[in-house]
């Protein structure tokens, strides 16, 4: 059983118009960004000179993304940095709130990481077309010769599919760990081992939301770098 009372893998289920919906995903979802939201307005509705608590958090967040978007953008790095920040935020919030007892985490769900793998992809050819026009925005298709069209395109099929299953794959196999481990291990020694476990998923959550905003950034920055950059 999982963290919210089911198997790991399932989900509780609603449908509407045709549709299925996994509403433990979109509840979970809503928090995440609640909580995003909570944070930030927090840390910015007093700013001090000397920051601390919420805003000193903040800040660390925002200087550490945005200064590896700056360097792998460069002077375009602006125009999604905010949105970037962002992603790694709600990421970090939604891989932890699967260590919370009667949580799961959003991104345990492929639909989740899919569904922001495509919004990265569908920003980097908005983001292009814009930059660089049809013809220089699509040329890279036919880069280095034009015969490398087909490889060119079952990559960019690739991107958000290994993009969105790294992520999910990750958080929903560190879930399992931790059923099995609770499972397995004899109850006197729960406690210390829960301890260790607890404290390596946080770092796997930073690490994973880390790792999504820094690949979506290289998938961006080829869209928004200048050709002769």
């Amino acid at each position: 059983m999982g963290h919210g009372g089911h198997a790991i893998g399932e989900h509780t289920t609603a449908k509407f118009l045709g549709y299925t919906f996994n509403m433990d995903t979109i509840y979970m979802t809503w928090l995440a960004m609640a909580i995003v939201i909570v944070i930030t307005v927090l840390a910015v509705r007093r700013i001090e000179t000397v920051p601390r608590g919420w805003q000193n958090l903040f800040e660390m967040a925002v200087e550490t993304i945005g200064g590896q978007v700056d360097s792998t953008i460069g002077p375009n790095s602006r125009k999604v940095a905010p949105l970037l920040i962002t992603l790694f935020m709600f990421l970090l919030v939604s891989n932890w709130l699967g260590l919370v007892p009667g949580f799961t985490s959003p991104t345990n769900d492929l639909n989740t990481t899919l569904g922001l793998a495509l919004m990265i992809i569908g920003f980097v050819h908005v983001l292009g077309l814009a930059n660089k026009g049809f013809v220089g925005h699509f040329g890279h298709f036919f880069k280095p010769h034009p015969l490398f069209l087909p490889i060119n395109i079952v990559e960019e099929i690739a991107r958000p599919i290994t993009l969105s299953f790294r992520l999910f794959g990750n958080i929903i196999a560190g879930e399992i760990l931790i059923i099995l481990i609770a499972a397995l291990l004899p109850i006197w020694f729960e406690p210390a081992v829960g301890v260790i476990w607890l404290t390596f998923s946080v770092i796997v959550g930073i690490i994973q939301a880390f790792i999504f905003t820094m690949l979506s950034t290289s998938y961006l920055s080829n869209s928004l770098k200048d050709e002769h950059h």
